[in-house]
């Protein structure tokens, strides 16, 4: 297979198109499932339970516990589930959604606008797209598209950005100062297992998936695709590549660098 070189962009103005001119702003989500243990962090109240139907606005963060999970699901139909351990919050009035820590699905319908996810090392802009996305302190970034397209930026370093497509996935140091190529990973296999997706129920983006999976059931029948084996478990996406040394061997290629350690279940 190959892999996609992206190119850079001025960050500005690239952030702009992915939010989209004519975008409603995110004002309000609604908690729409709850999986175990789910707390709300309002600014200047105490942290308590969330229950179903619980607003969100700026200014109170959702923080899930261990073996946790959530989803939110905004007026726009844009839906964010967030797995175990996971801090996050957004701006109201804008389309900024904030990843303190932990693993998170976003989905963002066509026909709404754009949106971004911060953290601390990248941001990803996104328009009419279903991503991953995880992030921890001190361990490797992992962003995986399985619709649509999203762009990693590194906010720091002004220019430097890569794009990512449906079936593809990025991983990066926390202290990058540039960004690998995307490479390659089984869709489908992602869905079986992240509970993420498995733990919930529709999102309105299956069709769009399978429209992902089918073009990689392509390129695996004419010798386009390796098989990885990777897997999601866990709360979100910790990932788990079986077949590490080809894995390895597939990011040092297109990373210039040594691949990350495998990630075991939490």
């Amino acid at each position: 297979m190959g892999f996609r070189v992206r190119g850079f962009f001025i960050l500005g103005a690239i952030l702009a198109a992915f939010a989209g001119a004519n975008a409603a702003e995110l004002k309000e989500a609604r908690v729409t499932q709850i999986i175990r243990d789910v707390r709300l962090l309002p600014n200047a109240a105490p942290a308590r339970p969330a229950v179903v139907n619980d607003p969100v606005r700026d200014g109170t963060a959702v923080r899930t516990g261990i073996e946790s999970r959530t989803e939110l699901t905004f007026p726009d139909a844009t839906l964010a589930r967030l797995g175990a351990n996971t801090i996050f919050s957004f701006t109201e009035g804008t389309r900024n959604l904030e990843l303190t820590d932990g693993a998170m699905l976003l989905r963002v319908p066509k026909n709404a606008g754009g949106a971004k996810i911060n953290t601390a090392a990248v941001t990803a802009a996104i328009t009419g797209t279903t991503v991953m996305l995880e992030f921890h302190k001190n361990s490797y970034v992992k962003f995986i598209v399985l619709e649509g397209t999203g762009r990693i930026f590194l906010p720091s370093h002004l220019g430097e950005s890569v794009l990512v497509r449906a079936g593809q996935m990025l991983i990066a140091k926390p202290d990058a100062k540039n960004l690998p190529n995307p490479v390659d990973v089984d869709v489908r296999q992602i869905r079986k297992t992240s509970r993420l997706i498995r733990s919930f129920g529709k999102m309105g983006s299956e069709n769009l998936i399978a429209q992902t999976e089918a073009a990689q059931d392509e390129e695996r029948a004419e010798g386009e695709l390796y098989e990885t084996n990777l897997a999601i478990y866990g709360g979100g996406t910790s990932i788990i590549l079986n077949d590490q040394e080809h894995i390895q061997e597939t990011q040092i290629a297109a990373e210039q660098n040594p691949s990350p350690p495998p990630v075991v279940p939490p």
